[in-house]
């Protein structure tokens, strides 16, 4: 069986959420760290790379017995299949595609409709501890609450390894859980919620038997997220 599924799902915030957009000029006064959004409406969103660069690292570091390797090659067999490497040798391309993702329409709307904000301006200080002198700076933080429309691509490549790839996803999103997206995770940002994942054939034989019996295990694996 080859082919592609699709898995969907929604990213809430449950506290502030700061990726940085980056800024060429900041006038005096002006936020220091403000978060990348999209160019077409002007509303926090969260790179595909963010998401992914994230959970692999969250998987790496779990698979490894705490100990983050520090090359991506150097990571387990599974993770290298799963999201891709560039060994020399025998190079691949990730099994599963990222997306860029978007806030919700049902956020939207409730933005639309309140005098929220999607974004806020938290004031932080940092201290040199050896003269006490304090740095004053304003970061940017998307909202709490804002829920995000995730879709991801997986690409089927060897059948009796679907669910092993399904299980180690499901890994990484209950580590995400308990870790932070984005910057400034230790302050208390980027904690989230993962829910409504669902599993999807886009390019496969749905009429053939294994097949839907392997999409349905597929989404059993992600229900208990």
């Amino acid at each position: 069986m080859y082919g592609k599924l699709e898995i969907s799902g929604v990213i809430e915030s449950l506290t502030g959420l700061h990726i940085g957009g980056g800024s060429q000029f900041a006038a005096i006064g002006a936020v220091d760290s403000v978060v990348i959004k999209d160019i077409q409406d002007d509303l926090p969103m969260i790179p595909g790379s963010s998401l992914k660069g994230k959970l692999r690292s969250l998987l790496s570091k779990q698979l490894s017995f705490g100990n983050l390797p520090k090359e991506h090659n150097q990571d387990d067999d599974r993770i290298k299949r799963l999201f891709g490497h560039a060994e020399s040798k025998n190079p691949k391309t990730s099994r599963i595609y990222f997306s860029d993702i978007f806030m919700s329409e049902e956020s939207r709307e409730e933005l639309e409709n309140s005098d929220m904000d999607a974004t806020e301006i938290k004031f932080e200080n940092t201290i040199t501890r050896s003269t006490g002198v304090a740095n004053p700076r304003q970061i940017e933080r998307a909202i709490k609450g804002i829920k995000y429309n995730m879709s991801l691509i997986y690409n089927i490549e060897n059948e009796s390894e679907i669910e092993e790839d399904f299980k180690l996803l499901k890994m990484a999103f209950k580590l995400l859980q308990y870790d932070y997206l984005g910057a400034n995770g230790s302050r208390g940002y980027g904690r989230v919620e993962i829910k409504d994942l669902d599993v999807k054939a886009l390019i496969v034989d749905e009429e053939d038997e294994n097949c839907k019996n392997v999409i349905e295990s597929c989404k059993n694996i992600l229900k208990e997220v």
